[in-house]
């Protein structure tokens, strides 16, 4: 098949043929590329507010709950729960319009408060966490009803004595938890066991959304490129090698009839000008072995 083609429907394939594999190459390589990049910065924004929930836990813990514990008996304070804390904080946060669509929740398998009970999918990290005490962060992309979110998790253990007073049985609990929760949960805990994944929520599809139009325009800009280069070339290959090949072998069409007047003209000095040449080397030769041929059979005839 591409004996019957011209050289110019050659490079044209041979072009389309490098634009295809260099697109999608390069394609993979940027799609890649953007989401690695967009995951680490989504992942950096979900370790900094994680941290910052952290901190308010832990100074809950240690400066808030130990100077309420005598009161909690008479007078349960959720304000002295350290996963209260951090929530109610993040709701504050979350009235600022960039951090609207953002969440934070301590997904727990045995919640105090149900507002802490983990679904499904939640239930699975914690387990996760659970079954692999080595693994401490996870991170990925998750389809909600209000569009696809970026979660960030970490184990939560029990590792102070202070959160069993509330937390080990019902009857050890303060009343006044008892009155406000109930017994159905919450309780049972042991010292170190894993019993909920901090968590953080990020939007995630218009960030996904902007990297695919980032996507799209550069393969576009790439794909204009090749395009680009493809006309040029075959724009050059026309003008340097078709035009005077097809002018050499019109002029050596005409030489091998007779028509000795017209001529090889070598427009230049590359390849193609050193065929001209060669060519009209050829002709001279011709001509002077047709003169002299023509001289040889005028002297048989005489």
């Amino acid at each position: 098949m591409l004996k019957k083609l011209k050289l110019k429907q050659k490079f044209t394939i041979l072009l389309l043929l490098i634009l295809i594999v260099g697109v999608s190459f390069s394609g993979i390589t940027l799609a890649t590329v953007l989401n690695q990049n967009t995951k680490d910065e989504m992942t950096a924004k979900a370790l900094s507010l994680i941290d910052t929930m952290s901190s308010v836990r832990e100074y809950t813990l240690t400066q808030i709950t130990p100077e309420l514990m005598d009161d909690i008996t008479t007078k349960f304070l959720p304000q002295a729960v350290a996963e209260y804390s951090a929530r109610e904080v993040f709701e504050i946060l979350r009235k600022r319009a960039e951090y609207r669509d953002f969440f934070y929740k301590e997904a727990t398998l045995n919640p105090t408060n149900l507002r802490d009970k983990a679904d499904s999918f939640e239930t699975r990290i914690v387990e996760g966490f659970r079954k692999n005490k080595n693994l401490k962060q996870v991170t990925g992309f998750r389809s909600l009803p209000g569009g696809d979110v970026f979660y960030l998790a970490r184990p939560l253990a029990v590792t102070k004595e202070i959160c069993l007073a509330c937390h080990s049985t019902p009857d050890a609990a303060p009343k006044t938890m008892i009155e406000r929760y109930g017994t159905a949960g919450g309780f049972n805990w042991h010292l170190n066991d894993i019993v909920a994944a901090q968590m953080v929520s990020l939007p995630a599809s218009g960030v996904i959304k902007k990297v695919n139009q980032s996507f799209l325009i550069i393969v576009g800009l790439v794909s204009a490129l090749f395009a680009a280069v493809i006309f040029l070339v075959n724009f050059f290959l026309n003008r340097e090698v078709v035009v005077p090949l097809k002018r050499i072998t019109r002029v050596a069409e005409e030489v091998s009839i007779g028509h000795m007047d017209v001529d090889f003209e070598p427009l230049t000095n590359d390849e193609i000008g050193n065929l001209a040449k060669a060519f009209k080397r050829m002709k001279r030769s011709l001509n002077m072995a047709m003169k002299t041929l023509r001289v040889i059979n005028h002297d048989r005839e005489l």
